[in-house]
């Protein structure tokens, strides 16, 4: 187990104790003063956010990776297509080889110029899941933002992952929490995986409670909770399984087949539940976002997830499956209550 794995795994645990828990938590007191000392300059007006001349949502969390962002992004984006809206994605492209000191325009909404290497998975699986879409990375989200209504005529921008990214201004702040994780040990990082502290619900315009499960019922309850002890509109989305297919050939896999689950996302454990019809000879983790090489898959049937399928799209094996998820959200709810 890597460095980066036990400290996502503390971040989760409330009962872990010891010295370099100790350690983890002394460095999270400076995290929150860089945390709260921005904060406080955009509180103040001292900073003011960037407008651009279109209607602009952000669709984050507040903690670390694994909450399910990328299949909600895709359903905005799907949703102000399918109005005749025309509609770009911002992402900072993490994980990408592409400098994201530049802006990137991985999709101009038909053609894809970038592979998942390149553009980075979450980027590429929306190029080329959501028809349209104009996907552009960029570190500085407001120039590339920017970019898009200059040289695309954009009127609706999603900011994938913008909650802590201040310097665009927003029209809508949408904040995404998974049903079973919520905010793990409830600690700032690197103790915990807030990214900043729980004060930062008073930005949040819209709450989601997002269900990776087959059983929504404890999602529901928490949904009912949060509305009321946050006094905040809060919305359900369902996430659940759908298929699982060859990446290659599209067939679908049997139920009952021995595989072996192989992922690199931010909180592995729902995805190989999602794989109780299939006999798991084997689960394999990776780092979020980890860049595959071929030598590390293993000889058998490999069922990843998708945002990981792009990136083994090129690989020479036939016996590669992807799950396919379901996602439901009632967009138009969450854009007009």
């Amino acid at each position: 187990m890597n460095l980066k794995t036990k400290i996502t795994e503390i971040h989760y645990d409330k009962n872990a104790s010891g010295f370099f828990i100790k350690f983890l938590e002394f460095a999270s007191v400076f995290y929150a003063l860089a945390s709260g000392f921005k904060n406080k300059l955009y509180d103040s007006n001292i900073i003011k956010p960037q407008k651009v001349d279109a209607f602009v949502v952000s669709i984050g969390n507040l903690t670390t990776g694994g909450v399910g962002k990328t299949p909600v992004v895709a359903e905005f984006a799907k949703y102000f297509i399918a109005k005749g809206e025309k509609t770009a994605i911002i992402s900072r492209g993490y994980g990408g080889k592409l400098s994201n000191k530049n802006i990137n325009v991985i999709s101009d909404g038909e053609n894809v110029f970038y592979n998942a290497r390149l553009a980075g998975d979450e980027p590429f699986w929306l190029s080329k899941n959501v028809k349209g879409a104009i996907v552009i990375t960029s570190k500085n989200r407001y120039k590339a933002a920017k970019y898009a209504v200059e040289n695309f005529g954009v009127t609706k921008i999603i900011l994938d992952d913008g909650f802590q990214h201040r310097k665009l201004h927003r029209d809508l702040d949408i904040v995404l929490i998974d049903s079973e994780k919520i905010l793990g040990n409830e600690k700032l990082l690197p103790a915990g995986p807030l990214r900043e502290g729980k004060e930062a619900f008073s930005r949040i315009d819209k709450l989601v409670i997002v269900s990776k499960n087959t059983d929504h019922t404890r999602a529901e309850k928490l949904a009912k909770v949060m509305s009321k002890r946050l006094n905040l509109k809060t919305f359900l989305c369902k996430t659940e399984p759908d298929y699982v297919y060859n990446i290659k050939t599209g067939t679908t896999l049997e139920n009952d087949s021995d595989i072996i689950a192989i992922s690199a996302i931010g909180q592995p454990e729902q995805f190989y539940k999602f794989l109780n019809n299939y006999n798991i000879k084997q689960t394999l983790s990776f780092d979020d976002h980890h860049s595959y090489t071929e030598s590390e898959i293993p000889t058998g049937t490999v069922v990843t997830t998708e945002k990981d399928a792009v990136k083994m799209q090129n690989f020479n094996r036939e016996d590669i499956y992807a799950l396919k998820l379901k996602t439901e959200i009632d967009v138009t709810s969450v854009l007009s209550d």
